[in-house]
């Protein structure tokens, strides 16, 4: 999970010299993670439908030689096209592993570690959440943005090899029609509330992180090495978020979302006002780092505690909203980052991250309890 999704987010931090070196605009270079994330998200209930009798491993082993290559052909493309085309295909596999990886995790072990083992598989959202952009940002810092996708090809090629090797047959079982994945929504309204709630966060999130490294550039005059250290520190803020929320999530997991949530909304309004010297922007970043820990954690236990039933269908509708909202939220980034300054786009973020808060202030005092406490995934 973790090599999957640092492969999606990753472009984030080389957005600058992807740019420069392939003469396209900033807002241009962020549809490496649109189209990236449109595939992950469209293509994935059709595609675990499509192969729902093929073994497991044979499926992820795929998946992972799909990553690979792409990565080294994105390092290589002599064009931006090519580069857009390789990212479509990639999103595709990185949104089946989305829905599949969590069971697949599951089924390795003893029943009554079941949910431990799902919590490890998530922990490698959270981690490429916050890790995977600064990482790309450190990377391309000692070599290039080409270099930077090599190395990940040939992490990618590692994982292939340990799971060729290592994980057992896993024929495919309960595999939900697509039909019945659709339908779920309109018949569970608390997994449709989070739905909504995470789609909400995830536009306003990612719409304005796409774009943190312009928007440091042009109001602190920042130079590529502060912002690496500044991403690094807010990767950090984020592993707190997370590590706090694992402890939280059990007592009260709208109270943990909520406090997150408004985390979120209050971090980057202090990077529009105090944002301008650097002092004032790793204050905002830190605080932004560590409230999306908290939020990302507590939304796949808001999916879980949801349809704690029909969880892989659940998590497949949870990825196809969470990656075309990544997808729609740098594409609406892009555009009014073009078109506007670039600050207008944190304030795209500000609108949609309260969005989300409202929205879940506004459905009761109560999240819905369809999940014991000992069925919440958390990251411990």
């Amino acid at each position: 999970m973790f090599v999957f999704l640092t492969t999606e987010l990753m472009p984030v931090g080389l957005l600058t010299p992807v740019s420069a070196s392939l003469h396209i605009t900033v807002g241009v270079a962020g549809l490496m993670v649109t189209l990236y994330g449109v595939s992950a998200g469209l293509g994935v209930p059709f595609i675990v439908a499509w192969t729902r009798r093929v073994n497991r491993r044979v499926l992820l082993s795929t998946l992972l030689a799909i990553l690979t290559v792409g990565n080294c052909v994105t390092a290589l493309a002599p064009s931006y096209p090519l580069v857009l085309t390789t990212r479509l295909v990639m999103g595709f596999a990185s949104g089946v592993f989305w829905a599949i990886g969590v069971s697949m995790a599951m089924r390795l072990v003893p029943e009554r570690q079941a949910s431990r083992a799902a919590a490890v598989v998530m922990s490698g959202i959270s981690i490429a959440a916050v890790v995977g952009i600064p990482l790309g940002t450190v990377l391309e810092s000692l070599t290039d943005w080409r270099t930077t996708f090599l190395i990940w090809s040939g992490l990618s090629a590692l994982v292939f090899l340990a799971v060729a090797i290592i994980v057992p047959s896993l024929p495919s079982a309960n595999a939900v029609p697509v039909r019945e994945v659709f339908a779920l929504p309109f018949r569970n309204v608390p997994l449709r509330l989070v739905l909504g709630t995470v789609v909400l966060f995830v536009l306003g999130h990612f719409g304005a992180y796409t774009f943190v490294r312009p928007f440091l550039e042009s109001s602190t005059g920042a130079a590529p090495a502060f912002i690496t250290v500044v991403l690094m520190i807010y990767g950090v803020g984020g592993a707190i978020g997370n590590f706090v929320a694992g402890f939280t999530v059990n007592t009260s997991l709208r109270g943990s979302f909520i406090a997150g949530c408004a985390g979120l909304v209050v971090s980057m309004l202090l990077l529009l006002t105090i944002g301008q010297g650097q002092a004032g922007s790793i204050v905002a970043l830190v605080l932004w780092g560590v409230s999306f820990g908290v939020v990302q954690l507590c939304q796949v236990n808001m999916t879980q505690a949801a349809a704690p039933d029909t969880f892989e269908a659940a998590m497949s509708l949870n990825t196809m909203a969470y990656n075309t909202s990544i997808a729609l939220g740098a594409l609406f980034g892009g555009l009014f980052a073009d078109h506007l300054r670039v600050t207008s786009v944190v304030w795209f973020g500000v609108a949609l991250t309260a969005a989300s808060l409202l929205l879940t202030l506004g459905t009761g005092r109560r999240a819905p309890r369809t999940a014991s406490d000992e069925e919440l995934v958390t990251s411990r």
